[in-house]
């Protein structure tokens, strides 16, 4: 018989088929040894008593949350209302994800139009909430909120009927993920159906969402509430997708036990200091003729001690003596807490020291290659969700309405260039100066960089143009006109704005 590697052994069959058409022996003998080695490739996949508390489903995502997704979000509700990490937490993802604002500019490429649509465009944003509360910042934000909060949010398109002549006849209303009936399911052979109470047709594209007008959890309407149907072109979606699903969860859900926990942990050790701190001491030693009494705890009024209090000094019958209450210390405290804070943070995808404020174990290095890596991930966030998924559906419905209302040209295409807030620098003069290597290198251009920092360049360059010719009016010069003054400071020869005169070629 042929050698072969150990834990595969070769069998009559085999040995009969080797002899009489050894390519096909050879093809079981290699799926023989991929088998084994598959069986001991992973050890994440082994089975013993190692991993015998181990349950992990293959059930789909969408399966995963409707079961799981109204209790996540109720109890994540609740660790944010009460519990100050999980609130910090949230805020800061806020903070750095929407900030000031994310700013739309139309981007026809005719200046002219452009300008008027942002114009029109400043006017609606002001007053587009459908509550008449925020502007259309205020809604981003706390649609960026509710998505992290409470795993997804619909923003609703409202039409209006009348309104001011210059004004896009459109609002805005925000709707929690509890709005959606997700007990509505009706699936069909074709693969159409309503699942988790989202509508899709036979492909699998959304048609519409079964929503109920009120929340479900106002007690201040009706409990007979019954959902209404919404067209899917009507509805803004937000969710942050980490399967192939159609529902989010909160951000916070692999942090959700340690914060728990630690909470716990917390009331627990503050409930047993406090119970140390009540009794200071015990005063043994009474008159001889109390002798034989039973042992009793009294206070210095002679009243029975039967609950104690902070400060208390107690007198025992009998014994001559008096002991002090020396409150026990657990060591390792604050490592334990910190190390339990970071997997708090890493769960909510938060540097510690932005959640905490504890800056104590970081320096400069440190802290900016965490910034950085934190910064990467916020980016993504908002041009592969924030921005396609709720941004630019309220872009398409508003150039829509002003077309409709005869504001915009009705043929006309007009995208939005999205420019989010920019972050503020750790080290601003080393990054203003690499900044401007990569312009004069040509690696950016100038108007690249004035986005990168939140601005309109159309508006800053105007700007600039409108200051220039008043301080020339006034005859004002500036270092910051480089113009005029070179960059070391420096008046410069000639004027930057004037033509250059060309050498007299006759004189010598």
């Amino acid at each position: 018989m042929k050698q072969v590697t150990p834990n595969v052994r070769w069998g009559l069959l085999d040995a009969a088929i080797s002899t009489v058409a050894p390519r096909a022996a050879s093809r079981r003998y290699a799926a023989r040894v991929a088998i084994a080695n598959m069986r001991r490739g992973y050890d994440g996949a082994a089975r013993g008593r190692a991993t015998d508390g181990w349950v992990a489903g293959g059930t789909s995502a969408d399966t995963e949350i409707a079961v799981a997704g109204p209790v996540l979000r109720a109890r994540m509700r609740d660790l944010v209302r009460n519990n100050a990490i999980a609130a910090q937490a949230v805020q800061v993802l806020v903070n750095n994800i929407v900030g000031s604002g994310i700013i739309p500019r139309a981007n026809t490429g005719d200046a002219g139009l452009d300008k008027v649509v942002d114009q029109l465009w400043q006017r609606w944003a002001a007053d587009c909430d459908a509550h008449g509360h925020t502007t259309f910042q205020g809604l981003l934000s706390l649609a960026v909120r509710e998505m992290v909060e409470g795993g997804d949010v619909f923003a609703v398109k409202r039409t209006l009927r009348r309104g001011a002549s210059d004004q896009v006849p459109l609002k805005i209303e925000l709707r929690e993920a509890d709005h959606l009936d997700e007990s509505r399911i009706n699936q069909l052979r074709d693969g159409s159906g309503i699942r988790q109470g989202i509508e899709y047709d036979k492909t699998g594209n959304r048609v519409a969402y079964w929503m109920y007008p009120h929340h479900p959890g106002n007690t201040l309407v009706s409990s007979q509430l019954n959902p209404v149907r919404v067209r899917a072109n009507m509805v803004a979606h937000l969710l942050e997708r980490q399967r192939v699903q159609n529902r989010g969860v909160p951000w916070g859900t692999p942090a959700m036990r340690a914060i728990r926990d630690v909470d716990d942990w917390q009331n627990a050790e503050l409930v047993r200091k406090k119970t140390e701190a009540c009794l200071v001491g015990i005063v043994f030693g009474a008159e001889e003729d109390q002798m034989s009494i039973a042992p009793t705890v009294q206070d210095a009024d002679g009243n029975r001690v039967e609950q104690f209090e902070p400060g208390l000094i107690a007198y025992a019958r009998g014994g001559k003596d008096i002991k002090f209450n020396q409150p026990a210390s657990t060591a390792g405290i604050y490592e334990w807490h910190r190390v339990q804070l970071h997997i708090i943070a890493a769960g909510f995808r938060v540097p510690y020291a932005l959640m905490t404020g504890d800056l104590s174990q970081t320096n400069f290095a440190s802290s900016r290659v965490g910034l950085n890596e934190f910064r990467r991930m916020v980016a993504q966030v908002q041009h592969q969700t924030v921005i396609p998924m709720f941004c630019a559906p309220i872009w398409r419905w508003f150039i829509e309405m002003a077309q409709v209302a005869g504001l915009l040209p009705a043929d006309a295409h007009i995208p939005a260039q999205w420019t989010p807030p920019r972050f503020e620098s750790v080290n601003p003069l080393q990054d203003a100066q690499a900044d401007m290597l990569e312009v004069r290198a040509g690696f950016s251009s100038l108007p690249q960089q004035i986005a990168r920092r939140g601005l309109d360049p159309e508006t800053l360059i105007a700007d600039w143009a409108a200051f220039a010719d008043k301080t020339d009016a006034l005859k004002l010069v500036f270092d910051s006109d480089p113009r005029l003054v070179s960059k070391a400071g420096l008046a410069q020869t000639n004027d930057p704005t004037q033509p250059t005169q060309p050498p007299d070629q006759g004189n010598t």
